[in-house]
């Protein structure tokens, strides 16, 4: 039997939580909202995260634009996705949105855009 404790970030409170796997048997306690019950199990069976970052922008009023994972990404795959974000260079301009890599990490979840870069000259 697997025990953990986590604080849930589904929701701004914040729950401690006590998650117990016992084969394919899984209980949250401790969530005051059904956020912190999902938030319990998805981090015992496929803890997933959104990737923040920021990558280089050429040519634009700033040298650098933040980006982040249209969605979440395998916990697993975190590294892997920071490397190819760090071999990233766009030109500017970029727009809020703007796909910056189509398929992350061997996922097909995108990497976008959060923030307008003008290009200048």
């Amino acid at each position: 039997m697997e025990v953990r404790e986590l604080i849930c970030i589904g929701c701004p409170l914040g729950c401690p939580l006590t998650v117990t796997r016992d084969g394919d048997t899984i209980e949250v306690k401790g969530n005051t909202c059904q956020k912190g019950a999902d938030y319990g199990r998805k981090e015992v069976v496929n803890p997933t995260r959104i990737v923040t970052s920021t990558v280089r922008v050429e040519g634009g009023e700033l040298p650098l634009v933040s980006v982040k994972t249209a969605s979440d990404i395998p916990k697993g795959k975190i590294f892997q996705c920071m490397e190819e974000i760090r071999g990233i260079t766009v030109k500017a301009p970029v727009r809020i949105g703007d796909v910056i890599i189509k398929g992350c990490a061997g996922t097909e979840v995108p990497v976008i855009a959060t923030k307008d870069v003008k290009a200048v000259g």
